[in-house]
C-alpha cells in the first residue's frame, strides 16, 4: 500500500510516499530555518506563509522522487495521510488543505495522524521488529513526553512536561550564550569539545512523578552566567557540555525509571532532540546495560517529516480502516493523542 503523506504542523513543509509503513520511496523536508532565525523561535504567521508556498513544490518533487506522476497517480497512490495537530494552526490549515484537494480530485481516502503518533513510530520504519508494548520518550522542541505503547493505537501517558519541553531550553539556552538557533544541534557540536563535569547544573528529577520540568535547568544556567560570564571558547564549551548532560541524564533517568517500574522491555526514541548525540549514545549504552532494547531513527526521521506521518497512517488504517469523518478530519491545534 502506498501512502503519500504531509506534514506541516510547525516549521517543516514535508511530503513522502511510504509504501506498507516502511519503505520509504521519497522524503522532501523544506526548512524554514533561516526565516525564523533572527526571532530565534518559530513565528506562527511566517511559517503558515511559507508553507502555503512550499507545499506545491514540495509535494511535486515527493512525486517525482518516487516515480509517480500526476497521470498514474491514482494507479500508484492508493491513499492519502495528514497531520492533523497539535501544532500551529495556520501551519495545519495548509497541509490538511492541500491532503483535502487532493484526496477529492483523485477519489482517495484520507487519514487523519496525530502529530505525536508520528514521533512515537518514526523509528518503525527502519525497525519493523518494533511490537507494543514498548516505551516510547518523545523528546522535542514543543513535546517531551513518555507515553507506554500498549498496542498500536493504544496509549497510556505517563508524563510530559510542565513547563518547557527539552528543545525548547536547548534553544533559551543557546540564546542566553549568544548562539544560533536552533539550539539543539550548535550546543551539542560545542559540548563535544566541552567537560560535562565542569559545572554542575541541576537534574529535576521531579521524583513521585513522570512529568518533567526543564525550566530549573535553564534558570540555573542564567543564574551561572550572571555570576560567571563567558570568559573563552573553551568556558563555552564546558559550558553547553554541562547543560547538555543534565537534560541528557533527566531523560533518560526518567525513562530507564518507568522501564523498569512496568516491567518493559523496549523503548524507541522520536523527535528532534533525539538527534542529539549524547542522548543518543546515553540511552543505548543504558539499555546493553540494563538488557533494554533501543530503537532511535536515523536523523532524517527524528525532525517533523511526512514520512513518519505515512508510517503511523499505515498502521492506523491496518488497525482502523480507511473511513473518517469531518471532524477526525479537521486541524485541530490542540489535538491530543487518543486511542484509536
Amino acid at each position: 500500500m502506498n501512502i503519500l503523506a504531509l506534514e506541516t504542523s510547525c516549521d517543516e513543509t514535508s511530503a513522502s510516499v511510504v509504501s506498507n509503513g516502511s519503505k520509504v520511496k521519497s522524503v522532501v523536508i523544506s526548512s524554514q530555518i533561516k526565516i525564523h532565525a533572527k526571532y530565534f523561535g518559530v513565528v506562527p504567521e511566517l511559517a503558515s506563509r511559507a508553507h502555503i508556498e512550499n507545499i506545491n513544490p514540495v509535494i511535486a518533487k515527493a512525486l517525482k522522487k518516487a516515480s509517480v506522476t500526476f497521470s498514474d497517480f491514482p494507479k500508484k497512490i492508493h491513499a492519502i495521510a495528514v497531520t492533523v495537530g497539535p501544532g500551529l494552526s495556520g501551519a495545519l490549515l495548509v497541509g490538511a488543505i492541500a491532503a483535502k484537494t487532493m484526496a477529492t480530485v483523485y477519489k482517495k481516502p484520507l487519514i487523519p495522524v496525530n502529530h505525536l503518533e508520528g514521533h512515537l513510530y518514526s523509528a518503525f520504519i527502519e525497525n519493523k521488529s518494533i511490537k507494543p508494548p514498548f516505551l516510547g520518550v518523545i523528546i522535542s522542541g514543543g513535546h517531551t513526553e513518555l507515553i507506554i505503547v500498549e498496542d498500536f493505537g493504544k496509549y497510556k501517558t505517563l508524563g510530559r512536561t510542565r513547563d518547557d519541553a527539552a528543545g525548547e531550553a536547548f534553544d533559551k539556552a543557546a540564546k542566553m550564550l549568544s548562539l544560533e538557533y536552533p539550539g539543539g544541534p550548535v550546543i551539542d557540536k560545542r559540548a563535544e569539545k566541552g567537560n560535562p563535569n565542569a559545572i554542575k547544573f541541576t537534574r529535576p528529577y521531579l521524583k513521585g512523578s513522570w512529568d518533567f520540568s526543564f525550566s530549573g535547568i535553564k534558570t540555573a544556567l542564567l543564574n551561572y552566567l550572571k555570576v560567571n560570564p563567558v570568559k573563552n571558547e573553551r568556558h563555552l564549551n564546558d559550558i553547553c557540555a554541562s547543560f547538555r548532560q543534565a537534560v541528557a541524564e533527566t531523560l533518560c533517568f526518567k525513562a530507564f525509571e518507568a522501564v523498569e517500574k512496568f516491567s518493559l522491555k523496549q523503548i524507541a526514541l522520536g523527535g528532534g532532540v533525539s538527534a542529539n548525540s549524547l542522548i543518543r549514545n546515553m540511552f543505548m549504552q543504558e539499555g546493553k546495560k540494563n538488557k533494554i532494547k533501543i530503537f532511535i531513527p536515523s536523523l532524517i526521521y527524528c525532525t517533523d517529516n511526512a514520512a513518519m506521518i505515512a508510517c503511523a497512517a499505515y498502521l492506523k488504517q491496518k488497525k482502523c480502516g480507511l473511513n473518517y469523518n469531518n471532524i477526525q478530519l479537521k486541524p485541530d491545534p490542540s489535538l491530543p493523542l487518543e486511542n484509536w
